[in-house]
């Protein structure tokens, strides 16, 4: 597998399609920190590491609308690619929605999103666009 990220991503696009209440995707550190990211800013709604197995697995809730059963999460979207890194620089990260959604991104201080990485001034990989 060329791009662990973008198969994490497309895993949970197909389950979300699907209406799948859970996903189960190969675990990876940068998976990890993706997926408390998402729960933290509350596009999932629970999640589980597994680590019964040698490389282990991520067990991800989705999360629905009870009445209009649309997901938390419309869009997901890679931005930094293995055949082209996407950096930027703390005074120009991107604004996702004009701010309704976020960009997470791959910084020195972990992984973090566009406005945490705002705060802190600092820069790195954008790894994806979620709202």
């Amino acid at each position: 597998m060329t791009d662990p990220i973008a198969d994490y991503l497309t895993r949970l696009r197909n389950a979300i399609k699907a209406r799948h209440r859970i996903v189960e995707i190969p675990a990876s550190n940068i998976k990890k920190e993706i997926t408390k990211v998402l729960f933290d800013k509350g596009y999932i709604q629970n999640y589980k590491f597994d680590d019964t197995t040698v490389q282990g697995t991520i067990k991800v809730a989705l999360k629905y609308n009870p009445v209009t059963k649309q997901s938390a999460i419309v869009k997901l979207e890679r931005i930094s690619k293995p055949g082209l890194r996407k950096y930027k620089g703390a005074t120009e990260l991107p604004r996702v929605l004009n701010g309704l959604g976020i960009a997470i991104l791959s910084t020195s201080k972990g992984v973090i999103t566009d406005k945490e990485a705002r705060v802190l001034n600092v820069g790195g990989e954008v790894l994806c666009h979620v709202y």
